[in-house]
């Protein structure tokens, strides 16, 4: 089954949605988790899970439990039960792996303030009324923005997303500093003649929900498979040497990327092995201070105080060297001796890896302009001889 806003082709199979993977229906796999245990049979005499995971518009999920003993796939629309009336989804997961999840996510089944039940298989007539709803979504979103807007509110109305049986609308907003949107929701209710509700969410969330690409030239992370978001500081590019730039390190939410975070921990393991860079280094020519440090060779460069361009560079082990003896009130005669050691030839041969001409194919005229050049000789040597002859 798809939706209104994916377009298909001749076969019949979806080219793409157009609604950005929000549609909710199964060619949208947005945030699809892989079903390993599908083919695994249970052991004899033990019922399956009954809960299941469905998904509703950008990515929401929930768990639910299947009391009436539904025939359930991947795919399958499902009628839901809600605070009032029902809501509409889509299947994701089922069987053993749910239970798996739940308790990632310490959900427990049993509780049915946080896990609802499954009414039925939606019938056409249920299809309906959620498609109907969803095609509203984005007109409203405009008013609802322009209304906001005239009341002055410091807020963002991000999305909007109706309940199932179109009963209900839930606007999803950031905003910097408490609202008092008491007004603002008279007149959505005057309006769109619903029940309303207001739920905030942070930047990151909001920006998981309206999906796009990163400055990687990816889909964002936290719209097609990061499902928590850890906290990011600005020492998680320290550690990484990068450039503290707000405009790289930001994401499309405004905040901290959260790829700073995937390479941390190896980064932390490699500077385990580095001294504090506010060490000095004690010597007979001198005191040295750290300048550099490159973490993926594991090299350190000093420079004497007093003597800031010249820089010496030294390896992990020898800096911890150095320090150890410094501790036991010792001094080394100088960084030099060390870096000696280190002392690298710093010329390039280039290689023809594309294997191609040479670099240096233009230095040189072609073989054809010599060919040319010397038959012209040849020709003007001749006319010389036959007019000397005709004298």
């Amino acid at each position: 089954m798809s939706c209104k806003s994916c377009s298909t082709g001749k076969d019949g199979q979806p080219k793409g949605c157009k609604s950005n993977g929000t549609c909710g229906t199964d060619s949208c796999n947005k945030l699809t988790v892989f079903d390993w245990l599908a083919n695994m049979s249970l052991p004899a005499g033990e019922e399956p899970f009954k809960g299941i995971e469905v998904r509703f518009k950008n990515g929401r999920k929930q768990y639910y439990k299947n009391i009436e003993n539904l025939s359930l796939s991947i795919g399958d629309v499902v009628a839901t039960q809600a605070q009032s009336g029902h809501d509409i989804g889509m299947v994701t997961l089922s069987g053993e792996l749910v239970r798996v999840q739940m308790k990632r996510k310490k959900v427990n089944i049993e509780n049915e303030e946080d896990v609802l039940k499954i009414y039925r298989k939606a019938n056409q007539k249920d299809i309906d009324i959620w498609s109907a709803a969803r095609d509203k979504e984005e007109s409203m979103k405009v008013k609802a923005r322009q209304f906001a807007i005239d009341l002055k509110l410091q807020m963002k109305i991000s999305d909007i997303e109706y309940q199932g049986d179109a009963s209900k609308a839930t606007f999803y907003y950031t905003a910097e500093e408490r609202v008092d949107f008491r007004e603002l929701i008279k007149l959505f209710a005057k309006e769109f003649r619903t029940r309303i509700e207001m739920k905030q969410v942070g930047f990151r969330q909001e920006a998981a929900r309206l999906g796009g690409i990163g400055s990687c030239g990816r889909e964002l992370c936290c719209s097609t498979w990061l499902t928590d978001f850890r906290s990011v500081s600005t020492s998680a590019a320290r550690y990484q040497q990068l450039s503290l730039n707000p405009l790289k390190l930001a994401g499309q939410c405004g905040k901290l990327k959260c790829c700073l975070n995937y390479e941390l921990d190896a980064y932390l393991d490699a500077l385990k092995e580095f001294p504090k860079t506010d060490i000095k280094l004690y010597t007979e020519k001198g005191t040295a201070v750290c300048q550099k440090t490159d973490i993926f060779k594991g090299h350190m460069w000093y420079a004497y105080e007093g003597e800031w361009m010249n820089w010496h560079i030294l390896t992990t082990t020898q800096a911890n060297e150095i320090i150890a003896l410094n501790k036991k009130k010792q001094k080394v005669a100088s960084l030099e001796e060390y870096a000696a050691e280190l002392i690298q030839d710093t010329k390039v041969e280039f290689e023809n890896v594309v294997g191609q001409d040479s670099l240096t194919r233009f230095d040189s005229p072609k073989g054809k302009n010599k060919r040319r050049n010397n038959r012209g000789k040849h020709k003007r040597n001749n006319n010389a001889q036959k007019n000397a002859k005709k004298k």
